[in-house]
This record gives structure tokens, sequence and C-alpha cells, in this order.
């Protein structure tokens, strides 16, 4: 592989993956009209396995055919979410705090990276859970200073909090297609 080859493929992997922030919010609306608010564990697993399956979709698109397959991603990602949300949620007493935020998205973003990691070749799934789990705090942490109205017991933050992960994770598309690339070559 050439490195311009290289270059074209970082660029359109990480091109084709920011638009997959709108998976967030849009997930989350989905799950806050169909089971409400975070306000309990049953409500918690639907909302989280809604949003997760709204966002496992959009980041499947977004990884293109480099991704794992997408049935698998999809899965994955609801899975993760409905039981990271669940676990998050009621390890903070459904708080809504800095704090509380901070905490849930950390267990939601090891349980998603965990769950994700199973269908993830090689190296990469080593990193993934610990780093979704940081991030995921980040993703709360951002939203919450934001003014977003975490009141409402979103299964997801808001926009401001999903551009920021969504921006740290493209390295995830590039990494997949380059893998592909070389595989090709």
């Amino acid at each position: 592989m050439t490195t311009r080859d290289a270059a074209a493929t970082w660029r359109g992997s990480a091109l084709r993956w920011l638009p997959t922030f709108l998976g967030f919010p849009l997930g989350g609306a989905l799950a806050a009209l169909i089971a409400g608010p975070v306000d309990g564990f049953a409500v918690a697993l639907v909302g989280g396995a809604i949003t997760g399956s709204v966002l496992g979709a959009v980041q499947s698109w977004g990884m293109g055919a480099a991704g794992p397959p997408a049935r698998q991603w999809i899965a994955a990602t609801a899975v993760g979410l409905a039981a990271g949300l669940a676990l998050g949620s009621a390890t903070v007493g459904y708080g809504t705090g800095l704090g509380d935020l901070v905490v849930q998205g950390a267990i939601c973003g090891l349980a998603i990276g965990t769950a994700q990691a199973f269908v993830l070749p090689g190296r990469v799934a080593y990193l993934w859970a610990p780093a979704l789990s940081a991030l995921w705090a980040l993703g709360w942490a951002t939203s919450t200073s934001i003014g977003i109205d975490v009141e409402t017991q979103w299964t997801v933050f808001g926009a401001s909090g999903a551009l920021v992960v969504t921006a740290a994770t493209a390295a995830l598309p590039v990494l997949l297609a380059t893998r592909t690339m070389r595989s090709a070559s």
C-alpha cells in the first residue's frame, strides 16, 4: 500500500465515520419516546437496547465493508448498552449529577466496548473496552458541562458529547480499513 493509498483510506474512513455521531441523539430520542426516562432497571435495559440498536446500525454503516458484519456489531452494541446502562444507572441510583453521569458513562462504555471487542479483529479489540469506557465518561461530562438537560434521564449523552466521542473513535474505522487493504495486498 502506497502512502497516497493510506492517506486516502484514512481520510475516507474518518469522513464516513464522523456523521455517525447522529446515532447517539437519534437512538436516545427513540428510546425516550418508547421506554421513557431512565429511572429504573427495566427502562434502562429497554432504553439501552433501543439506543444501542440505532447507534450500532449507524456505526456499522460508518465502518463500511471493512467493519465487522452489521448484525454482529448492532447486536453487540445493543447488548452492551442495555447491560451497561442498566448496571451503570443503578450503580449511581439513577442520579443525574456530573459525577453520577461520568461513572454511569464509564460503566456503559466498558460494557459496550467489551461486547464490541468480541466482534473486532486482532489487537484493536484489546484496547477498545478501556478506551470506550473513558470516552463515554467524557461524553457525559461534555454534555452535562455545557448545560444539556440531563434531568430528563436520557439513555445517552447529547450531540455535544456524541461529537467528542465520535471524533475520538474515528481511529477505529481507519484501523479496520487499513487492515483490510493490507490483507488484500
